[in-house]
């Protein structure tokens, strides 16, 4: 197994917390839900589970900074994540679960584009390693078009390695994935959180990691 190293800031681990109090989310003319607590420090993880159209995604936009409660607050450090915004997405990788890649670039080249809009400095060994970490070696220069849904979910997943932010926040990150697949991602969340990183995910199926709770929506 190759480590995971994390890449984090000097920052003590008790102060990295996002804490969300009384949130409230409005779709239309629908109330998805109002009124939620949750919060999420170092080395811990949270499973949002419910059922389809409940908002969970729409919980994970908010989290992200994607979009605005209709009531309630989101804190990064006891501090507002609109205040600085530029500074809670420096250390946030948010992954959707409809996030997509060009059909016509390889794998390669859709990592070089994505982490340099990231403003990530990576090299090619880094791109292949993560791409090799994520059982796509051999893989690396065919298009994406020519990748399974699968495969194609591989190459998205790669960026976590790529990307050394703190606070991964994933929807549905198993979707496609063969079991190998969902085995090679658990074992990346783990090695993260056990560098004192954090998650927030959804995902249909339990996952059999330590540190985690689940917010039920």
């Amino acid at each position: 197994m190759t480590a995971y190293f994390s890449d984090f800031d000097n920052l003590p681990l008790n102060q990295s917390t996002l804490r969300a109090s009384a949130l409230t989310c409005v779709r239309g003319e629908r109330t998805l839900f109002t009124d939620l607590d949750l919060q999420v420090s170092a080395g811990e993880w949270l499973h949002i589970r419910g059922e389809n159209g409940i908002g969970k995604t729409s919980l994970l936009r908010l989290l992200a900074g994607l979009t605005a409660p209709a009531a309630g607050s989101i804190s990064w450090n006891d501090q507002s994540i609109v205040a600085d915004a530029s500074e809670y997405h420096r250390n946030l990788l948010f992954l959707g679960h409809r996030d997509s890649l060009k059909e016509d670039l390889t794998a390669f080249e859709n990592l070089s584009i994505v982490t340099a809009l990231d403003g990530v400095t990576v090299s090619e060994d880094e791109i292949l390693f993560a791409l090799h970490r994520f059982g796509l070696r051999g893989r690396e220069d065919l298009p994406v078009n020519c990748l399974s849904a699968g495969q194609k979910r591989r190459v998205l997943l790669a960026r976590l390695l790529l990307r050394k932010a703190k606070l991964w926040i994933l929807d549905e990150p198993f979707n496609a994935l063969d079991v190998r697949a969902v085995e090679m991602l658990s074992e990346l969340i783990g090695e993260h959180i056990a560098a004192g990183g954090m998650a927030i995910m959804t995902s249909h199926q339990e996952i059999p990691m330590p540190n985690g709770r689940v917010v039920q929506l």
